[in-house]
């Protein structure tokens, strides 16, 4: 039986509730709105509240009968062509420590390309895996680290053949691709599945011109946030999965393990009318945003001291496969000032946010939501920001170390480390300690230091001085980078 893409399954249950007029005897306690503060109800407005309702019980009756969620998630299924899908709404985060349990478990081995997410970080920690990590294709002149290679990935299963799996990022934030089919070909060689973090990936499934998404490239499972790239609402994810390697009531287990047992229905609504949109009209839409980001990225090259990094500078050999041009990443380091204080310029004086920022680039996020009106108003902030250059300079300098240099020894696993006890240490004698905390520079979430991790001089300076420029570290213990957690000495 074909699936009817123009129903909406969350959305149209909402709308028989509200039409129903149920009343719930039943949390959430605010009551459709009449139990919440006024002035929280001028703020967000009562259309939060209403369709803030109990998912068994309310959005479905306490049997789920109607098989809401059920459809929706299969209708997801659908029109990204998986045979799978989950949805969550605890963000990738979540989703992605779901993946790596259902692959692999305590005391076996994961590969992982190194430029992972902290939410794979953390995945280690509650799992005690041990990561085989996998490293990035680094562009050393850029400093800008883009997804493994199919033959790192092959060097690692050789050298740990044991390994239970690999996950790879791609797209990364900067909008870098990975080689996923061929990363795919590698893993199934042996038999191993392959999870793709495709996070900043939501759009990929529909429009051909964007970057092989994780499922038609082979991978077995892949983790999306509608949230970044889709018209979901912050913390809407969603999971897929595909071929035999990976049982789906395993995973479907392991999700419920460590998700809410009371799921935001707001969040699956904003799922559902995230893939009715683009099954719809998302190449059009789609399309209309590729469209604007060529003439956005033309328009900004055109100012003097702003480089758009494009195909031709993050693509080729040694390099990334392929390239999403939706995340505008400019290099402004002949501006003579970093995208710390650019960033921290462009909220003040324009009220404009941008997505990613570190000592020498500023990235501006486009989507399908973008128009000419807001493109417009970019433009004029950069160009006011490259005529205020001046004012923007004598930065402090960031010790940038060498590729090689960012890269440590893992003398424990990340959970022995970070569940140990610990000591905290004046940051200038931590030098060949293990590091109890993760460290990491945020956006994108990427971890400088992990849990395990034994600490060098290098990499406390790049630290140290890139928070002295402006970096920030919101889950070091002491942010401001005085003082360092480490193990503490028998």
């Amino acid at each position: 039986m074909g699936s009817n893409h123009d129903e909406a399954p969350v959305l149209d249950a909402l709308a028989r509730y509200r039409d129903a007029d149920e009343l719930g005897f039943t949390p959430p306690g605010h009551k459709q709105a009449r139990g919440a503060d006024p002035r929280a109800r001028a703020v967000l407005g009562d259309a939060v509240f209403h369709g803030d309702v109990l998912a068994n019980g309310g959005l479905d009756d306490r049997l789920a009968r109607s098989r809401v969620l059920e459809r929706a998630e299969q209708l997801m299924a659908d029109a990204v062509h998986a045979e799978h899908t989950f949805f969550s709404t605890c963000g990738s985060s979540l989703s992605v420590k779901a993946a790596m349990l259902t692959v692999t478990c305590p005391g076996s081995r994961l590969l992982v390309g190194r430029d992972a997410h902290k939410s794979v970080v953390a995945g280690l920690i509650l799992s005690g895996v041990e990561p085989v990590w996998v490293e990035p294709r680094w562009d050393a002149g850029r400093h800008i680290a883009h997804p493994p290679s199919p033959a790192a990935f092959e060097e690692a299963f050789t050298r740990c053949p044991d390994a239970d799996g690999a996950l790879v990022t791609s797209p990364t934030p900067y909008g870098s691709a990975a080689a996923l089919q061929d990363i795919a070909d590698v893993c199934h060689r042996r038999g191993k599945p392959l999870i793709v973090d495709e996070a900043w990936g939501a759009h990929l499934p529909f429009h051909d011109a964007l970057p092989a998404w994780a499922m038609d490239a082979g991978a077995d499972v892949c983790v999306t946030s509608i949230h970044k790239m889709g018209s979901g609402l912050e913390q809407g994810s969603v999971f897929h999965l595909q071929g035999d390697l990976i049982d789906p009531a395993e995973l479907a287990s392991r999700a419920d393990l460590l998700g809410t047992t009371s799921p935001n229905v707001l969040l699956y609504a904003g799922i559902d009318a995230w893939r009715r949109q683009m099954v719809q009209h998302g190449r059009e839409l789609i399309g209309q945003a590729l469209d604007l980001a060529g003439r956005v990225r033309a328009d900004i090259e055109s100012i003097d001291g702003i480089h758009v990094n494009d195909a031709a500078d993050f693509c080729g050999p040694g390099l990334a496969a392929d390239f999403d041009p939706l995340p505008v990443v400019m290099d402004i380091h002949d501006l003579g000032t970093s995208g710390y204080r650019a960033a921290d310029w462009l909220r003040k004086d324009h009220h404009i946010d941008t997505h990613l920022f570190d000592h020498r680039r500023i990235s501006a996020q486009l989507t399908h939501a973008d128009n000419a009106e807001t493109a417009q108003r970019l433009l004029t902030a950069l160009r006011e920001l490259a005529a205020h250059a001046a004012d923007l300079r004598d930065v402090p300098h960031v010790a940038v170390p060498s590729p090689a240099d960012l890269r440590m020894e893992q003398a424990q696993l990340p959970r022995d480390a970070y569940f140990t006890g610990h000591e905290e240490v004046p940051t200038d004698e931590a030098v060949g300690r293990i590091a109890a905390e993760m460290i990491t520079p945020y956006p994108p979430g990427i971890p400088v230091v992990l849990p395990g991790e034994r600490l060098t001089r290098p990499v406390l300076d790049y630290l140290t001085t890139g928070v002295a420029a402006g970096m920030f570290l919101p889950d070091a213990a002491d942010q401001r980078l005085k003082t360092v957690r480490v193990v503490r000495r028998r």
